[in-house]
């Protein structure tokens, strides 16, 4: 799977996780979109890490001529 697809759509359902938590009434409700949130955020952190890892990052590719 696309690497680019697969954070898009951890950031669109945190997006909407949050959203969600705003609107909760209960103390329950906000912990449960509380949990999600974690989990999702673990979940973007260690699929960055691990990108981080398999992709190396080349400074010379990204760096401007003078």
């Amino acid at each position: 799977m696309d690497p680019e697809k697969i954070i898009n759509g951890i950031s669109k359902e945190l997006q909407t996780a949050l959203k969600d938590m705003a609107k909760a009434k209960t103390p329950e409700e906000k912990l449960k979109y509380s949990e999600i949130v974690k989990n999702l955020c673990d979940s973007l952190g260690v699929f960055l890490s691990l990108m981080s890892e398999v992709v190396p990052y080349d400074d010379d590719e990204d760096s401007i001529p003078f």
